[in-house]
């Protein structure tokens, strides 16, 4: 059962497009809890933040990711654009 899994899964990441690969990515980032520094890009441009204990959201259609974080002591609510941002987990 495990190997038909696995077998179904590889065949459906080759099948799908980068997009569609990368949609999937963004969307499972959703569900996920824990530590990441989110990093927007555009030019010269670059600003980031860190995300403790906390999990980085996004809805696709919108095109963007947001998320909670503490700047100067105090939470605050960000929201960059997927196309722009980077996201990496850390310990």
């Amino acid at each position: 059962m495990i190997r038909i899994f696995s077998l179904f899964l590889v065949v459906f990441l080759f099948g799908c497009s980068e997009e569609q690969q990368n949609k999937l990515s963004r969307l499972g980032v959703t569900w996920l809890e824990g530590n990441y520094q989110v990093t927007f890009v555009e030019g010269n441009h670059l600003k980031s933040w860190t995300v403790i204990d906390g999990k980085v959201t996004t809805e696709p259609n919108k095109g963007y990711y947001f998320f909670w974080t503490r700047v100067d002591g105090k939470k605050r609510y960000v929201q960059t654009p997927i196309a722009r941002t980077y996201i990496e987990e850390i310990n």
